[in-house]
């Protein structure tokens, strides 16, 4: 698993087995340790180049995030009192001629994401069912988190 900025947030490298028919990738089993807070619900967002979703905050809820199709600019801020990267903000490309990853995002980690080359599908378990009160929103511009969603790559 790879090292990521935020703590409690983690990065699954996934294997794929690939032949002259195409490939199988196996993303999370019931008995994977990176997934032992269990299954609530299976989303699937599609996404539109350009479109930004941002930001989500849960209070108990964790996610796992995958992109099967398309690239998404995954970026992951931590709001958590007391955490040890309180404050940290990452990013990450996620979906095609990337890593094959999926990120589990814990409670408390504010997250969004910026289609850069779409459509992109990206699925998304969830621990728990949909809950108004579990769903959190901070505005895409937030002056605390201080990201721009409208910056383009670096030039190098």
């Amino acid at each position: 698993m790879k090292e990521p900025k935020i703590d409690g947030v983690i990065i699954k490298e996934l294997v794929t087995h690939t032949d002259e028919r195409g490939f199988f990738r196996e993303m999370i089993r019931v008995t994977d340790d990176f997934f032992g807070e269990g299954f609530g619900q299976l989303s699937h967002s599609l996404m539109y180049e350009g479109s930004a979703k941002a930001w989500h905050i849960h209070k108990n809820q964790i996610d796992w995030w995958y992109v099967s199709g398309g690239v998404l600019k995954v970026v992951l801020h931590d709001k958590r009192d007391g955490s040890k990267t309180n404050g940290e903000t990452m990013e990450l490309l996620m979906g095609d001629n990337q890593d094959s990853v999926i990120v589990k995002i814990p409670p408390g980690v504010a997250h969004g994401c910026k289609c850069i080359d779409g459509p992109a599908n990206l699925f998304y378990i969830t621990s728990g069912v949909y809950d108004v009160e579990e769903e959190g929103r901070i505005e895409y511009d937030d002056s605390v988190i201080g990201y721009d969603w409208l910056k383009g790559p670096e030039i190098k």
